[in-house]
This record gives structure tokens, sequence and C-alpha cells, in this order.
């Protein structure tokens, strides 16, 4: 892209349903939380319609499900949603990773031994979720917008959220014959059902994976007996989200004991007080100025008053000695505020990572 477009991250709609099928059509790979199922994410539409109009005290079975759109083009070219809480409807299962110890005092024996066990303890999180971007701006600000414009939302109603933040992420899979396959999924999964990785993914994102914990066994899977590639998949991502995790653990993320329950994916935590995004925002009244008459300064999210239509931009950081956001005009039209009107605002950029959470 040659200049730097416009773009806002608002409330899904009605009129964005077939651009929502595209979007869950092209992830790569498929999420079973977007699936590319007509009636499904119309219905999810309809729910996050309905959340956004109700009195909310506290985190329930909600759902807010928000679109990047490109206003040059007038294109809509992301999709990300937030679950209120993770289990409402039915708990959400991950495995977590734990050690047992085998001890014999006859042999003088002590051996620590790996194992996953089923687990719901992440059910009473939020859940960042369902995130799929246009490939023309994957690991571009847009990116960094779509992701993180959800955390400006909790911020602004925390209510409606858990403290506790989760994002899972896709796990690693592995292409044979032309055909993308779960390592972990042969090796543990596939022994239950008589189906493979992606026709279990497919049936999950239009169901629920609640049935998957219901046959999987309920004892800890020992994992000095699944093959060496499933070893190798528990708690790595997808090579395409590898820009997406470095962000999150960059805005304060933390890798977590807990994996997906299909394909070993990591699963990230944090209390909402130590994001990053929590700890530097902050409200700012506007000051409208032309574009040329606006100084340097390194890029924000900005983000309306308005809980129904929503608004999160880029803007330039640009504050006058008073504290005042500069905006354009164009800017504050899509925010939908007017000179001296508080927006809630954060830099952009992100701390480095602690190569220990790599």
């Amino acid at each position: 892209m040659s200049s730097a477009p416009m773009l806002v991250v608002r409330p899904a709609e009605s009129r964005d349903l077939l651009a929502l099928e595209r979007l869950a059509a092209t992830a790569t790979p498929r999420l079973t939380n977007l699936p590319a199922h007509r009636d499904r994410l119309e219905e999810r539409i309809l729910r996050s319609q309905r959340s956004l109009r109700a009195e909310i005290d506290f985190p329930g079975d909600e759902i807010y499900c928000f679109v990047l759109e490109d206003l040059d083009s007038g294109e809509v070219v992301g999709t990300a949603s937030l679950r209120a809480e993770a289990g409402a409807r039915e708990a959400y299962y991950t495995y977590r990773q734990e050690t047992l110890i085998h001890a014999s005092q006859q042999l003088n024996l002590r051996h620590e031994v790996q194992t996953l066990s089923l687990s719901h303890e992440v059910s009473d999180a939020t859940l960042l979720c369902a995130l799929s971007l246009d490939a023309r701006y994957r690991e571009t600000d847009a990116d960094s917008l779509l992701r993180r414009a959800r955390l400006m939302f909790i911020a602004q109603y925390p209510e409606r959220f858990a403290n506790e933040l989760a994002v899972a992420f896709p796990g690693y899979l592995e292409t044979r014959d032309e055909r993308q396959v779960s390592p972990f999924w042969d090796s543990v999964g596939q022994h239950f059902f008589d189906r493979d990785f992606n026709d279990i993914n497919q049936m999950a994102g239009v169901r629920s994976k609640s049935f998957i914990a219901e046959v999987m066994p309920p004892f800890p899977l020992y994992l000095p007996l699944l093959t060496p590639q499933a070893r190798a998949a528990i708690g790595r991502e997808n090579p395409r989200h590898e820009y997406a995790m470095q962000e999150m653990l960059a805005e304060g993320f933390s890798r977590s004991r807990h994996v997906d329950i299909f394909d070993a994916g990591p699963l990230l935590l944090a209390e909402c007080e130590r994001l990053h995004t929590f700890k530097q925002c902050g409200w700012h009244p506007v000051r409208i100025r032309p574009q040329e008459s606006l100084p340097d300064a390194v890029p924000a999210m900005v983000a309306n008053q308005r809980l129904g239509d929503f608004r999160c931009v880029l803007a330039r950081y640009a504050l006058t000695p008073t504290g005042q956001l500069m905006l354009t005009p164009q800017q504050a039209e899509v925010l939908g505020v007017e000179e001296g009107r508080a927006v809630l605002a954060v830099p952009m950029p992100l701390p480095a990572v602690d190569e220990g959470e790599l």
C-alpha cells in the first residue's frame, strides 16, 4: 500500500455478513471460533448487537464482534471478537501442562513425567478471539489496530469483562499431501474420533468444542507416550501467527500452562492492569486542526466514548501543551467527536519483549 489508508474498527453490522464470510473462509489456518458458516456468522452479529444494547453489570455470555474497515475503499478487511466470559455457555476446555513425580523408595527412583490434563480453569476469563485479516494488511499498523482496539473497548467498559484476559493462538500444523494436519491431533484426538483434524475443526466451529472434552479421556496424557512430532507441537504457535504472538507478549500477556485441546496451540493470559494499553491510555480533549498543521508524532490508537457506536482509529499522538489531542477533521468525523470532547488515546509503540517470554 503506497499511502496509509483511513482505517476504523467498529462493531459489526448486518451489512458486514458477506465480508465476514470471506474473512472466515480465507483465515489461515481456519479458525474454530470463526466458522465459514453463514448462519453462525449472522447469529454472531445479532448476538453482538444485543450485547451492545444490553445493560451489563458483570460479564456473561455476551459476544462483541468488530470489523476493520478501510474507509478509502469502503471495504471491510478484518474482523475480531471478544467473548465476555469464555465458558459462560459451556466450559472452555484446555489442556494444562503439569509435572507428575513418580518415586520409589525401594528402588531409590524419582522420576518427573510431563503430562497434559483436561482443564476448564480459563472458563471465567474474557477471550480475545476470531481474528482474521486480509493478507494485504497483515503485519502492518492495521493488524495492530484490529488486534488491540479490543483492549481500548475493554478499558472503557470494565464491568462487561473479566479482569483476566485470554488469547489463544492456532497451533503448529504440517503439510502432508497438500493438506494441513496437526501432529498433536494425529497423536491424541485421532485415536478417539474417526475424523481428521480439518473435519473435526470445522465441526467444532459449527457446533461447539465441548463434545471433544466429553469424549476425550479425563485422565492425564503422559507426554512420553506421544509421538516426538506431537510433543514438539505443544505450546507452539502456527508460523503465520508469530507476528501476532510477539505483539501480544509485548503488550504484556504471558505464556500459560494451557494449550488448545485440538492442536495444542498456546494460550496467553494477563490481568488487565498488567497490559501496556491499560497502563498508558488516557483521556484527552479533542482539538481539530488541518492535516498539514499537525506535528510529527508517534502513531496512536484513539477511541470515542460511544458504546454502540464505538470507533477506534489510528492517528498521531500529537498533544498540545495543555494536553489536548490534535485530530484532523476527517478523524474527528469518523470518531463522531467535536472540538473539546474527550477521547481515549494510547501510543502504538510497545516495549521490547523479554527474551524469557519468547
